[in-house]
């Protein structure tokens, strides 16, 4: 079975009403010539009731009928009333009592009635009579109704032309139906224009195509409606693009952030292994030789010290960068002052030995206020020194402000050492990561110390980079935001 095929919903609309206004033409149009046909045959009647009615008032007023003869002779001379015909009967006897032309037949014996004419609700018959010419033929009697009036006139050409309706009529008719048609054809589809685009972008949004007719929906309400729907669609198709986007990037966010766990768990697991292997490997020595020299156990025992000092600096520093990534909402922060910092830093390095045999200075204003915490800020500042201290190789060691805005203190923390290599400069905050292995190793270092920097800078709110001088060594350029007021 065929699919059975659907009408464009403009042709649905448009032929009912087309087909009203044909049935409403058709009616007018026969009401019309109906009452036009009657009009024109009633016209031209009249004439011939108004002899009848003067011939009756002769009769009435017994006079003769002959002058009223001549004067319709003259009268209707070259008009299509020439050559009438009168004739006058009793009624009793069927006698012919008067004639104007040839007699016209009391009865309608030797009459052919070709056909009637409604003139105006009086039934006019056209005769033929024995020598097969035609008439239009009126009837009245007198009120007596002694005596029978018949009147006829000749059914010429300019007669009937008289009585029938002009062709050039149904011309004007049909013209003025076509325009109706045109016209309500127009109108009906610019209604049903926006329909016609909403299928359009329906069948598009559909199929994932691009629509690109909102300019042609008409300035009228059903095209307002449309357009307006359309934006909704797009603006609802941005927003779940937008969603998508966003689930995108929160998926790739939680897959980084379980990726970067599973790396820093791996890391860890390695970082442990190694100094509790160590401490195990001497553990088994000394336990397996009671007769080991004084000498070499104390050596055993503080190798064994070392890493467990490595050890627990580790899991400090886990415990630090754990912090910094899961808790950084519940860090509480306060008015630190950057210069008493960095003094107190200063003050404690002999005692602390975080330097080593590098020289720190600072470059500082007073009252130089930062948003931040003072434990992070320390431990921030502290690592910075600890880091050139173990693998710079310079010999100084500094920290000054080198900037400020409305919003935000930028300092600069340097040494004057060898620097990095240029390809590893991107990496110094990855976790774990080390320029040199095997020496960072034995120096102790846990491979966190920067990124716990990193960390602290980006939770208080600042941003960090790293570069190599050019006259030697590194410099961390780091931002912290000012303290405006206890509003903060």
């Amino acid at each position: 079975m065929g699919l059975r095929r659907r009408i464009n919903f403009h042709w649905r609309l448009f032929l009912p009403i087309a087909l009203c206004l044909c049935i409403v033409f058709g009616f007018i149009i026969w009401y019309q010539y109906k009452r036009e046909a009657e009009y024109r045959a009633e016209i031209l009647t009249l004439q011939l009731d108004l002899i009848n009615n003067r011939v009756l008032k002769a009769y009435r007023e017994d006079q003769t009928l002959r002058p009223f003869n001549l004067f319709l002779s003259s009268y209707y001379a070259g008009s299509k009333f020439e050559g009438v015909r009168i004739s006058v009967y009793g009624t009793r006897d069927g006698m012919l009592r008067y004639s104007l032309g040839l007699p016209l037949p009391f009865e309608d014996e030797g009459v052919h009635v070709v056909k009637t004419i409604d003139a105006g609700g009086t039934l006019r018959r056209v005769i033929k009579d024995e020598d097969g010419l035609f008439y239009l033929m009126s009837t009245r009697k007198s009120n007596d109704g002694r005596i029978k009036v018949l009147t006829a006139m000749p059914y010429s050409n300019d007669v009937d032309d008289a009585i029938s309706v002009d062709a050039t009529v149904w011309l004007v008719i049909l013209a003025c139906m076509a325009v109706t048609l045109f016209v309500t054809y127009y109108f009906t589809r610019m209604l049903t224009r926006s329909v016609t685009l909403l299928k359009d972008f329906a069948y598009r949004a559909a199929t994932g195509g691009r629509f690109t007719g909102l300019d042609k929906f008409p300035r009228n309400e059903l095209g307002d409606i449309s357009r307006e729907i359309i934006s909704l669609y797009r603006e609802r198709d941005r927003a779940v693009e937008l969603i998508k986007k966003e689930r995108k990037v929160a998926i790739h966010a939680i897959e980084e952030k379980s990726r970067v766990t599973r790396q820093m768990t791996n890391n860890i697991n390695h970082e442990i292994k190694t100094p509790v292997g160590i401490i195990r490997g001497y553990l088994e020595s000394i336990l397996g030789d009671p007769d080991m020299d004084e000498e070499t156990r104390t050596r055993f025992l503080q190798r064994m010290l070392s890493n467990v000092e490595r050890l627990t600096n580790l899991l400090n520093d886990v415990s630090t960068m754990t912090r910094l990534e899961n808790g950084s909402d519940k860090i509480s922060v306060d008015k630190v002052d950057m210069y008493d910092l960095v003094y107190q830093i200063d003050y404690d390095m002999p005692a602390s030995n975080i330097a080593g045999s590098m020289k720190f200075s600072f470059d500082i204003p007073m009252e130089c206020y930062v948003v931040g915490n003072y434990g992070l800020l320390h431990g921030m500042i502290c690592g910075l020194v600890r880091n050139a201290a173990m693998y710079s190789g310079g010999t100084k060691i500094g920290m000054r402000l080198i900037s400020e805005s409305e919003r935000f203190y930028v300092f600069a923390f340097y040494d004057n050492g060898t620097g990095v290599g240029e390809e590893h400069v991107p990496h110094l905050f990855e976790r774990f990561y080390r320029v040199d292995t095997g020496r960072s190793r034995k120096q102790g270092g846990t491979g966190l110390g920067l990124p716990i920097v990193r960390g602290t800078v980006m939770t208080l709110g600042g941003t960090i980079s790293v570069h190599n001088r050019s006259t030697g060594g590194l410099e961390f350029i780091f931002s912290l935001p000012k303290w405006h007021g206890e509003d903060e």
